[in-house]
């Protein structure tokens, strides 16, 4: 826990480079790019800011993870104090390793304990300790970046191709994974600067990884595969529909986004007008910065959710989707959330065929909104007994249609719904097909 808080500072703002004049945060940052060549000042996509931060910072996170009787007068260590194997344990939580050129990745105190490499770090089997200075030095001639981060994603990783690509608009748009050759807990997708798209993949491509997303603006985004973690930061203006994360999902500098997600943790940061249709077994944990944000109930199913939710160890219950929690902020302050009222509800489909057996929402609906939904549906009801009854002409028939589909083609583009299901026009034949 100590190390968590300590790298906490890799993002540390400092407040001296604001007083002389430069702006923070800068808008010239500049996105990570596919051919990684860019110069990110986003330093949780930079694998080589991870490691200068652990090199320059190294004998200070050794020193908190000694024993008291270890450090001297001044709280520092001496050129005979000892690193336990708990505190190496500890270690394992930033680093670990393959010996040689075995691809077999192994945590640091398992690699620490082989023994080559007794001599080099120190290790005594008397005392179950390693010698700190040998420990420091063995580990700053052995750290790499991690070569399955996102750095090397970026740099090295497969791109991917996407069914239904508007010629012209995806230019931009960087989808890139990792999975071939990765141990299966590193497995990464990363989606950059998706723009005005509507993108969907379910396969083995996306099952377990981590999942980056960055910068998509009014797009609709479908990851219909049971997944690992969920990163979703500066984005705008989209619909993001998440196959069950095993893990945590967590949205951070986003304007009007839906994030539609069954999941095992859910936490935001920095969002404004957000709104999340959640199933989740904890309560979704509000971070500082956040506004406007909407909760709802989960409110869609595709054939493969339930088995999917299976996998991950997902169940309906308990789901704390309405419950939020404020972290750093006042336990009474609750303008910074509201829950969606009924009326305003309405489940979403998710427009494509797929072979299963889930074919309702898991769990249902909490019975405000199922209240809310069968309401609607009578008058829906009442709207076709009432027209069927109203003893048209064929002509009449005819022009009341054409007056209905006017109206309903003006509601899509007010609404903005008109680009989403545009984008789902399949693509011409000979058209480039997904890949991956």
């Amino acid at each position: 826990f100590l190390l968590f808080l300590y790298i906490q500072q890799v993002n540390k703002v400092s407040l001296r480079r604001s007083l002389i004049g430069e702006e923070w945060p800068s808008p010239r940052t500049k996105s990570p790019s596919l051919s990684g060549k860019s110069t990110s000042d986003n330093k949780n996509w930079n694998d080589q800011d991870h490691l200068a931060f652990v090199q320059s910072h190294l004998l200070d996170m050794l020193e908190l993870l000694l024993e008291p009787e270890q450090l001297s007068a001044s709280s520092h260590s001496t050129h005979s104090s000892a690193v336990s194997y708990e505190a190496v344990c500890a270690l394992s939580f930033l680093v670990e390793g393959a010996v040689s050129k075995c691809r077999t990745v192994r945590p640091l105190h398992e690699l620490a304990l082989w023994q080559p490499c007794h001599e080099p770090n120190g290790y005594s089997k008397v005392s179950r300790a390693f010698s700190l200075p040998k420990l420091e030095s063995w580990l700053r001639s052995c750290l790499t970046t991690n070569p399955f981060g996102m750095s090397a994603c970026l740099r090295a990783g497969k791109k991917l191709a996407w069914a239904q690509q508007v010629e012209g608009t995806t230019r931009r748009a960087k989808i890139a994974c990792n999975a071939r050759g990765v141990p299966e807990e590193s497995s990464m997708v990363i989606m950059s600067q998706v723009y005005k798209q509507t993108l969907a993949k379910s396969s083995d491509t996306l099952v377990g990884a981590h999942v980056r997303i960055h910068r998509c603006n009014e797009s609709f985004v479908y990851l219909l595969s049971p997944l690992r973690s969920v990163t979703i930061e500066k984005c705008r203006s989209s619909t993001f529909v998440l196959g069950p994360v095993q893990a945590s999902v967590h949205v951070h500098s986003c304007d009007n986004v839906k994030v539609i997600v069954t999941c095992h943790r859910l936490s935001l940061s920095s969002t404004t007008g957000c709104t999340f249709y959640t199933l989740t077994p904890t309560q979704p944990l509000i971070l500082p910065g956040n506004q406007a944000v909407t909760f709802a109930p989960y409110h869609t199913h595709y054939p493969t959710l339930e088995d999917h939710m299976a996998q991950v160890g997902l169940a309906t219950l308990p789901n704390h989707w309405d419950s939020p929690m404020l972290v750093c902020g006042e336990s009474g302050d609750t303008s910074v959330f509201s829950l969606m009222p009924p009326s305003d509800f309405y489940t979403f489909v998710v427009p494509f065929e797929m072979e299963g057996d889930t074919t309702e929402t898991p769990g249902g609906l909490p019975q405000p909104y199922q209240k809310a939904l069968s309401q609607r549906e009578q008058k829906v009801q009442i709207w076709q007994k009432t027209v069927k009854e109203a003893g048209l002409t064929k002509d009449q028939r005819k022009q009341f249609q054409i007056l209905v589909e006017n109206k309903f083609y003006e509601w899509l583009v007010e609404t903005g719904n008109r680009l989403q299901l545009d984008s789902l026009v399949p693509p011409a034949v000979g058209s480039k097909q997904a890949a991956g």
